[in-house]
């Protein structure tokens, strides 16, 4: 794959609950991690004493994380109800040149900021609350 720009990567929040979904205004960063716990099933018996892993077991989850300036009423509106009515929509995240992730997220955390002689900044967090699905490009 060839090195693609870092603007592409957007997050998408799913605005009315139908599906219409829109790229949250004012994201400079953003970021996607996965993870999946490990299940040791490691015995006195295993090869050689190396740990053993059970396979298709576990958690899978996944976190979003983005930071920008507010410039669209419309998408900071929807955040902050989303966060204040503990609610859990739908995000998309586009990946330039790999796919998209679709599923339910909830946002954990809020963070506002800013100086007296600077824009107004906030952070995002929001861990996965459902099954993700994956489409690739």
């Amino acid at each position: 794959m060839a090195a693609q720009n870092g603007k592409d990567l957007l997050i998408k929040l799913d605005m009315t609950g139908t599906g219409t979904f829109e790229t949250i205004a004012g994201l400079r960063a953003q970021r996607i991690s996965f993870n999946a716990e490990s299940v040791d099933v490691t015995s006195l018996e295993s090869q050689g004493g190396w740990r053993e892993l059970l396979g298709g077991a576990g958690v899978k989850s996944a976190a979003i994380s983005g930071s920008g300036v507010f410039k669209d009423a419309t998408t900071d509106e929807r955040a902050r109800a989303v966060f204040f009515n503990s609610e859990v929509p739908d995000f998309q995240v586009i990946v330039p040149g790999f796919g998209t992730i679709e599923g339910a997220f909830m946002i954990t955390q809020i963070e506002y900021a800013g100086s007296h002689n600077g824009e107004a900044t906030y952070e995002l967090a929001m861990a996965s609350a459902g099954e993700l699905t994956f489409t690739a490009l």
